[in-house]
């Protein structure tokens, strides 16, 4: 695999990636920011790629554990090499479907990044890219049921998604037994319709869903805005920016 190297978090995350095929955007980042775990809490992510979200996650909490789990076996290696980079030694990253999860024990928090292009549609030349992004419309009940199942009573599920599979991702989370807690969207900018959205279920949960106050990313005259900037490059949690659940 060729690959380039990189950085995360303003470059406190190294962050090696295939120099072809898919490569993360902002949405891990993004998605990392929002998971509530603390010191000693142990985390679960789908669908990990090059590991940038647990990266970012085990960055700004000190003392955690996870998994990633990821289906292409070169990227989970990949994802290893990137953790041992940032001497992360409480990741570890299994080659898997997510289908037939090789874990056992429980976690308290779980997250994805789930592929949201519905099939059929307009291929990616990119075979790395096509499977990491483009899936049928059950895929986000797969993925809420096999999270949902490895979390504990009261555990986290979080997805970073588009704006526009937000009926199926609540469907998809409450079918799993995960309430929907909250959901926080993520503006390009301001007065622009939502394109992003993070979505957290609670397993067992039974409280109302709250449309929680958003971030915006970008100025109008470009670059980020301050709250994303916070976030994207210096590390500080997604509710430190826009304000923390009630």
């Amino acid at each position: 695999m060729i690959r380039t190297e990189g950085y995360l978090l303003g470059g406190r995350v190294r962050h090696d990636q295939p120099a072809e095929g898919f490569r993360s955007g902002i949405e891990p980042v993004l998605l990392a920011a929002a998971i509530p775990a603390r010191p000693g809490d142990h985390v679960l992510e789908a669908g990990t790629g090059a590991g940038a979200a647990l990266l970012c996650l085990a960055k700004r909490v000190d003392g955690i554990t996870g998994v990633g789990v990821e289906r292409d076996p070169a990227l989970a290696a990949l994802a290893r090499e990137n953790a041992r980079a940032n001497g992360y030694s409480g990741l570890s990253f299994v080659a898997a479907d997510i289908a037939h999860l090789p874990l056992g024990g429980s976690f308290d928090h779980a997250f994805a990044n789930p592929p949201y292009h519905l099939a059929p549609g307009t291929a990616s030349p990119s075979a790395g890219r096509e499977q990491a992004k483009r899936a049928d419309p059950s895929v986000l009940a797969h993925w809420a049921g096999a999270l949902a199942g490895r979390l504990r009573h009261r555990g986290t599920l979080t997805f970073v998604l588009p704006a526009a599979h937000l009926p199926g991702c609540l469907a998809a989370m409450t079918g799993a037994g995960c309430g929907v807690a909250l959901v926080v969207p993520l503006w390009p900018r301001s007065g622009e319709a939502s394109k992003l959205m993070i979505v957290r279920g609670i397993r067992g949960g039974r409280m109302p869903t709250v449309l929680y106050p958003g971030l915006v990313l970008h100025r109008p005259e470009g670059g980020f805005t301050q709250a994303a900037d916070a976030v994207l490059r210096q590390g500080s949690g997604l509710f430190d920016a826009v304000g923390r659940p009630q």
